[in-house]
């Protein structure tokens, strides 16, 4: 599982070049929004991009830097493909939901289902990219999802709950590893 080890205040060895990193993109991103290059204003932002480096550099950088950064490299490069097709997801769940909504026995159409599957993802930030990515797909709400990487979901109907369960041809969570790298 993907472990944070936060021991000795929130630092690991070889972390410094992770605190400087962190500092700076904090330091770039308080001159960005702030708009003022004053010595009272500068001052503060450093103040504030060291305080927040020196809590929360692990966050960004937990394991040695030159991989963390190669896989989120990576990750970065293949989050606008993930994101459209999660948008064309959402766009036929809807279109699917619409038509159980309008169905002549809508009672019969919309059969809810409470279900649990094992999902092959590893890391925890897949898993929660999966939990989120099936909550903005209408129709299903991830209820909940432990360390082990069971999930509990309410599906709408059969053939949603059918779809979920079926871990070895679920689009999603493929397009997920591959993201991830853990494919």
């Amino acid at each position: 599982m993907d472990e944070h080890r936060r021991g000795n205040g929130g630092s690991n060895g070889g972390s410094l070049t992770g605190f400087v990193l962190t500092f700076i993109i904090m330091m770039l991103t308080w001159c960005i929004l702030s708009g003022f290059f004053d010595s009272f204003h500068l001052s503060l932002g450093i103040i504030s991009s060291l305080i927040v480096a020196w809590s929360s550099h692990d966050l960004l950088f937990s394991t040695p830097t030159s991989v963390r950064l190669s896989q989120t490299w990576r990750i970065w490069m293949g989050f606008p493909g993930y994101f459209l097709y999660l948008i064309i997801e959402i766009w036929k769940a809807n279109i699917y939901v619409l038509k159980l909504c309008f169905a002549k026995d809508v009672e019969r159409a919309i059969d809810p289902h409470l279900i649990t599957f094992k999902t092959t993802l590893k890391s925890r930030l897949a898993m929660v990219t999966l939990a989120n990515s099936i909550t903005l797909t209408p129709g299903t709400i991830t209820v909940e999802v432990d360390y082990d990487g069971v999930f509990t979901v309410h599906a709408l109907d059969s053939g949603i709950a059918e779809g979920l369960l079926k871990a070895e041809t679920n689009e999603m969570q493929t397009r997920i590893a591959k993201l991830f790298g853990e494919v």
